[in-house]
């Protein structure tokens, strides 16, 4: 038996893996600790290992199945969910992760990798040979994005990752607003997908269920914004500047 190709069948793997070819726990150990030796394994974290291409030199998991199994319950979320969509084609090296179990931020092979508590497994999928790939569905990643505009991407680059949106579905979109009854997020939804309706296919109806839950309270769109112009619609202050970010399609109509 030779223990590297047969744990190059698994993108990553645990010590219990390794032991299925020992029965014996000890012995498990020194083995993977000679793999380590020799390059041609790396301890991601705790627990958590991948197998070192002999072709490339790099892991043989990539960042999205690392995220997918740091715990029991993780997945990729957020910007990084958008970046498998290949949303966006810009690389960043942090890795947003999902989970209802918590673990520490942690760095390998570049990435860090970053926990975000996971408030509902409802729109999660697992594709079909992806090698154990967990990641929010386009709809969920959407709104949670949105949600957290503050705390993880930042406006400009979840306005850049809305406008390069294509067709999605209201139904999966309204079906996640609910769960998380914040009305704060209706109007952060209705105020930034509004100009996109049309080619990612929302209907008026979309609007006018989010109208119906946005209550009586003016909000300023993001934190630690400093004056801005007034929607009326929505009843958001939104950065004067926002405008040039959503490529001038803003009308006066509109504010």
């Amino acid at each position: 038996m030779n223990l590297y190709f047969e744990l190059l069948k698994k993108p990553i793997f645990k010590m219990k893996d390794v032991d299925y070819y020992y029965n014996n726990m000890d012995s498990a150990r020194s083995a993977i600790k000679r793999l380590m030796k020799e390059g041609m394994a790396a301890k991601i974290r705790n627990n958590l290992y991948t197998c070192i291409s002999g072709e490339t030199g790099a892991p043989v998991a990539n960042r999205f199945q690392i995220a997918s199994y740091i715990t029991p319950t993780s997945y990729v979320s957020h910007h990084t969910a958008m970046e498998y969509y290949g949303i966006t084609d810009q690389v960043y090296y942090d890795v947003y992760v999902s989970s209802q179990t918590s673990f520490r931020d942690f760095t390998f092979d570049k990435y860090t990798y970053r926990y975000i508590a996971s408030k509902t497994l409802e729109g999660i999928d697992k594709p079909s040979y992806s090698g154990g790939i967990a990641v929010t569905n386009l709809e969920r990643t959407i709104v949670d994005s949105i949600k957290d505009i503050d705390k993880i991407a930042g406006i400009e680059e979840v306005v850049q990752d809305i406008e390069c949106l294509h067709r999605v579905q209201e139904k999966k979109l309204l079906k996640y607003l609910e769960l998380y009854e914040n009305q704060f997020l209706y109007q952060k939804i209705g105020y930034l997908l509004w100009d996109y309706k049309e080619k990612i296919g929302l209907s008026d109806n979309f609007f006018e269920s989010c109208k119906e839950q946005i209550g009586k309270s003016k909000r300023y769109l993001t934190k630690d914004q400093v004056g801005g112009r007034y929607n009326n619609t929505w009843k958001l202050v939104v950065p004067a500047e926002l405008q040039n970010m959503k490529n001038g399609v803003m009308t006066d109509a509109d504010i």
